[in-house]
């Protein structure tokens, strides 16, 4: 895991790009190691684009505004880069997903 890193402000979380310049309204997509009781960022953020995240093991908390969801092992949510939002793992296992971002 040489080639990942840990993005700004988040916690027990690494993160690899696994593409740029996507087709169409996506611009890339990474992939994402959290550990457990790790996410971000913290505090939450704001941007313009927004994320399609598919969780591929474990189960993500993702927070949007004041709402949790539990995203589970082979299912996906769209987050509005606009809405003040961030991804957890508030399990005791490993969550690994991929994100892909979508310009808005």
């Amino acid at each position: 895991m040489d080639d990942f890193i840990v993005p700004a402000k988040h916690f027990k979380f690494k993160a690899k790009k696994l593409s740029e310049k996507l087709e169409g309204s996506m611009s890339d997509s990474s992939v994402a190691y959290i550990e457990p009781h790790g996410g971000g960022p913290k505090p939450s953020h704001t941007h313009e684009h927004d994320h399609f995240f598919i969780v591929v093991k474990g189960c993500a908390t993702i927070e949007i505004g004041e709402e949790k969801l539990k995203v589970e092992e082979d299912q996906s949510v769209l987050v509005p880069g606009s809405e003040v939002h961030s991804v957890w793992n508030e399990s005791d296992e490993l969550l690994k997903m991929i994100g892909i971002t979508i310009q808005a």
